[in-house]
């Protein structure tokens, strides 16, 4: 659920980006594209390490006005700090069991090794 949500929401970020005039400088193309790609990848659940800090970045450089910001004022501070916080986590959470990456490289199992008796 956590990368399906951050997934919909940088789909519907770069699509932003995309909609309104022509003139919009090269940044927010790339930054469209960047990110409506890394959106359907963490969706779906492929390559979610990467796909994950590609949209964190983008939406980081956006809310601190790096990159140009998406028409709209959907996402304010508030909601960019929320989305790079939770990018953050699905790196280090991975991309679980109903995933292409679950399915392509199988779920890891931590295995912790007993603890040795007391002397």
């Amino acid at each position: 659920m956590l990368r399906a949500a951050i997934g919909i929401a940088a789909t519907v970020q770069g699509s932003l980006y995309f909609s309104g005039a022509a003139d919009r400088p090269f940044a927010a193309w790339a930054l469209a594209l960047i990110l409506v790609m890394s959106g359907a990848a963490l969706v779906i659940g492929f390559l979610t390490p990467l796909a994950s800090i590609l949209a964190g970045l983008c939406v980081a450089g956006a809310g601190t006005s790096w990159l140009p910001k998406a028409p709209g004022g959907f996402f304010d501070s508030w909601l960019t700090a929320l989305e790079v916080i939770t990018a953050v986590a699905i790196v280090l959470l991975g991309p679980g069991a109903f995933s292409v990456d679950g399915y392509l490289f199988g779920r890891r199992e931590i295995v912790i090794p007993p603890r040795p008796p007391d002397v």
